[in-house]
């Protein structure tokens, strides 16, 4: 009896109250020795110590080999800083993470590749341009202004531009917004195969192509004479299948769940889409009308065709000749001057300005009827 008490004792040994001091904790001499877990990491200052380095190597191989070309500069720079990170990487924290350091480094480094010419070239269009662009400047047209004077401006080209992306968005948006409901909601069989088919070839069209459909059908067979409407019918289908596409993509991202607790309350299916899925989805069906209307906004090969230029404000697009930004500042570099290439320089930085102001807005009008 005594040992089977003995053996259930809180301590599990034997002897009773001499069970409490055998299961104290163990002395500090016979404590077992900490693990540590955190694996070696470099400091945060070696890759800007590296950095440094591998631009400091990049400049000299540059300058001792003859290289003219900073951009051969920075790649030997990059090379070096790539090669030596992994290194000390894999020296001090293991191969595991040197490859996880690489390969963010490699991301990192195409990030800043793409940046760069963008960065470029939004510089040189602001440094050339900007002298160029005043009140006048935007006011003014370029009739009775010859090439070789000062002078003159870009209202006719900006209204034209205006009017231009206009019409070609109120044809093209509601055709591909309803087409890419009818992909996503409606379609099956072979007529959504086809529909899917002819948007992808589309989609590849160049836009010297389009200008030449509408040349043909619209001013040699109805003889209906150049007009800014000519080229907002091509710009619309340059701009079509690139509305479909994204709405599409974005309608098959909204949840089911969403569409069948509608329907399951009664809710027509027409209502269900209008209601609850396209306002789920307007963000991203607006970010692809934007990239869509930044694609027509630079346009320059149907309004060539079909629009012809006008040095003259003409506000009516269905009647007449029009200009627009991109067919000036193809104008105006043409002419040679010093002058002309002024203007060229500040309406391509309108342009750009023109495209911007369209994305912000387009951005707040989305962000404003985002389901809360």
């Amino acid at each position: 009896m005594s040992s089977r008490t003995d053996l259930g004792t809180p301590g599990g040994t034997p002897g009773g109250t001499s069970g409490g001091s055998a299961g104290a904790a163990p002395s500090p001499r016979g404590a077992a020795p900490r693990v540590n877990l955190r694996p070696p990491r470099l400091p945060r200052w070696a890759l800007l110590a590296l950095l440094v380095g591998s631009v400091a190597v990049g400049v000299g191989i540059g300058l001792l080999g003859g290289l003219d070309s900073r951009a051969q500069w920075g790649l030997i720079a990059a090379l070096v800083f790539v090669i030596a990170a992994f290194g000390l990487s894999a020296r001090i924290e293991g191969r595991r993470l040197a490859v996880d350091r690489l390969a963010s480094t490699l991301v990192w480094a195409s990030f800043a590749v793409a940046v760069v010419p963008l960065v470029s070239l939004i510089w040189e269009t602001v440094a050339r341009g900007l002298p160029g662009v005043s009140w006048y400047f935007l006011t003014h047209s370029m009739n009775g202004v010859l090439s070789w004077q000062s002078g003159g401006g870009i209202y006719h080209a900006l209204l034209g531009t205006v009017e231009q992306v206009l019409l070609a968005s109120v044809i093209a948006i509601p055709i591909g917004l309803l087409t890419a409901v009818y992909l996503v909601e409606y379609g099956r069989g072979r007529l959504a195969k086809a529909v899917t088919f002819f948007v992808d070839v589309m989609t590849g069209i160049p836009s010297i192509v389009a200008g030449l459909f509408i040349l043909s059908l619209w001013i040699m067979m109805l003889d209906l004479g150049y007009s800014g409407f000519a080229g907002a019918m091509a710009l619309a289908i340059l701009m079509m299948p690139i509305v479909v596409r994204s709405t599409e993509e974005m309608l098959k991202l909204v949840p089911n769940e969403l569409r069948e607790a509608s329907l399951a309350l009664g809710v027509p299916k027409w209502r269900t889409i209008l209601k609850v899925v396209l306002p789920t989805a307007i963000g991203g069906i607006t970010t692809g009308v934007m990239l869509a209307l930044a694609r027509i906004a630079g346009e320059t090969a149907p309004i060539i065709l079909l629009v012809f230029g006008n040095n003259m404000i003409n506000g009516n697009p269905f009647e007449g000749a029009q200009s627009s930004l991109p067919l000036y500042v193809y104008e105006q570099w043409g002419y040679g001057t010093e002058q002309a290439y002024e203007r060229a320089w500040a309406a391509a930085l309108v342009l750009i300005a023109f495209v911007m102001i369209l994305n912000l807005l387009a951005r707040g009008l989305a962000r404003w009827k985002a389901p809360k």
